[in-house]
């Protein structure tokens, strides 16, 4: 069910180094860069973690930039889940859409205020 895990940082390079050596010995390296994050695992097909700096520009803190994503069998599940978890009282963080080719995801807040998201790879 969880395709991956967020954790926000407030220096990506120092964080990403200590994570590097943290997932060694699981077997885990480096599967994705991006300038505003860093994700490790096996594959992009096994849940994977991410260390990103949080996204509305504030400072990491506990709970912000963490994330629990949630997979999809396609795009039309994404939009289902989403609509379903507006009516059970999530806020929007971001509409179903494609965020980068490949990658189509919907993001909200559960009524306690945890940021969530549903997507589907490919």
């Amino acid at each position: 069910m969880i395709g991956y895990i967020t954790l926000g940082t407030n220096d990506l390079p120092q964080s990403g180094e200590y994570f590097d050596k943290l997932f060694a010995p699981l077997g885990a390296k480096r599967i994705l860069e991006l300038p505003h994050g860093i994700f490790w695992g096996t594959s992009m097909a096994s849940p994977f973690i991410g260390l990103l700096k949080p996204a509305n520009g504030q400072p990491s803190t506990v709970g912000n930039g963490t994330m629990v994503a949630l997979t999809a069998k396609d795009r039309a599940q994404v939009d289902a889940f989403y609509e379903h978890a507006k009516t059970l009282g999530c806020t929007c963080e971001g509409a179903p859409g494609e965020r980068m080719p490949g990658f189509y995801a919907a993001y909200f807040r559960t009524p306690d205020g945890h940021k969530m998201n549903i997507f589907k790879m490919g």
